[in-house]
């Protein structure tokens, strides 16, 4: 008889993957980070055990956002004062100081939610322009745009 294997935490093995965003739809970009960073991507995938990559992705700043969403899709927050609401558009968030929160949101809101979350998200690096301080740890390149036609707009 068979018996499904769980990856114990200490057989872990995390790659380091770099992933160019200029020019890819934000949602199918957020799709395949979250992917990598649960590990869905490797055959011995344990949904309970943070076995997923270490993800680098350059170039946040210059995601593609399909559709009227720049201008409709609006993110609310509030200030903690009566009557604080507050909303920023899409495109506000992507022409303020920090691009690549856009894309660590997305991201982070397509992991289940929990501290297995948390854990994983210490894994993704996001920057908003081409340089990053990770060439130490070799990450091998992901080209996202060639996987599908649908993931990269002109």
């Amino acid at each position: 008889m068979r018996t499904t294997l769980s990856l114990k935490p200490a057989e872990v093995r995390k790659d380091w993957v770099l992933i160019d965003a200029e020019g890819l739809v934000l949602g199918r970009l957020a799709a395949l980070i979250a992917a990598r960073l649960r590990g869905k991507h490797k055959p011995q995938f344990t949904p309970h055990v943070d076995c997923g990559d270490n993800v680098v992705v350059v170039n946040a700043g210059r995601v593609r956002i399909t559709g009227n969403k720049l201008d409709q899709s609006v993110f609310y927050y509030h200030t903690g004062y009566p009557g604080g609401i507050k909303g920023r558009t899409l495109r506000q968030r992507l022409e303020s100081r920090h691009p690549e929160r856009v894309l660590e949101k997305a991201v982070e809101r397509m992991i289940t939610r929990g501290p297995l979350q948390r854990r994983q998200m210490r894994h993704l690096h996001v920057y908003a322009g081409p340089e990053h301080p990770h060439a130490a740890q070799a990450p091998q390149k992901l080209d996202v745009a060639a996987m599908n036609a649908k993931n990269a707009r002109s």
